[in-house]
């Protein structure tokens, strides 16, 4: 169900658990034992497509290189999947009844990467947590779209200028505490 739910997304639709059941072949009453509620499936989905990233672990070279490695993983893996992602997204902010109280669709993820990512930056918490507010303009699939439908950048050009943004903020953030950055 989740490929052909994938499937579906890359194509430009927003399916139902019904349309998916029906569509991989699957009973209404298995598909809705798996999927409860159409947020359930498109978690599953979204996870899916995020794949290695979740798992990703960050190197053990501080600051810059560790935001390198994380926007080097992320964003192949974004564009790979862009399809779906634009489809959860466009789901998400659908007033739809199937898809009652959290719409996130398990997003979230963004902010404990980027943790990690920073996490021996030496940074105070508070100028830590601020870091990762504005990382977080730079990471992730809408970071992606604006890069590609407002500026019309490729995919590799919308990754160059995102870590060269994260790489001007992990800076300021570093300077602003009074630390060398590396």
């Amino acid at each position: 169900m989740i490929a052909t739910a994938s499937e579906m997304m890359r194509r430009g639709q927003s399916p139902s658990v019904s349309a998916v059941a029906e569509a991989a072949g699957v009973s209404r009453s298995t598909a809705y034992r798996y999927f409860p509620t159409l947020a359930d499936m498109l978690r599953a989905v979204v996870g899916e497509a995020l794949g290695p990233i979740l798992g990703w672990n960050p190197p053990s070279s501080p600051g810059a290189a560790r935001l390198a490695s994380l926007y080097g993983m992320t964003f192949p893996r974004l564009a790979e999947h862009e399809a779906t992602f634009r489809a959860a997204i466009r789901q998400s902010l659908e007033p739809d009844a199937e898809l009652p109280g959290d719409k996130t669709l398990g997003r979230g993820h963004r902010r404990a990467l980027l943790q990690r990512a920073i996490a021996d930056s030496g940074l105070p918490p508070e100028q830590a947590a601020r870091l990762v507010h504005a990382l977080s303009l730079t990471f992730g699939i809408e970071a992606l779209i604006v890069l590609k439908d407002i500026c019309g950048l490729t995919d590799p050009e919308a990754q160059e200028v995102a870590l060269w943004s994260a790489g001007a903020l992990l800076e300021a953030a570093l300077r602003q505490a009074g630390i060398k950055p590396d």
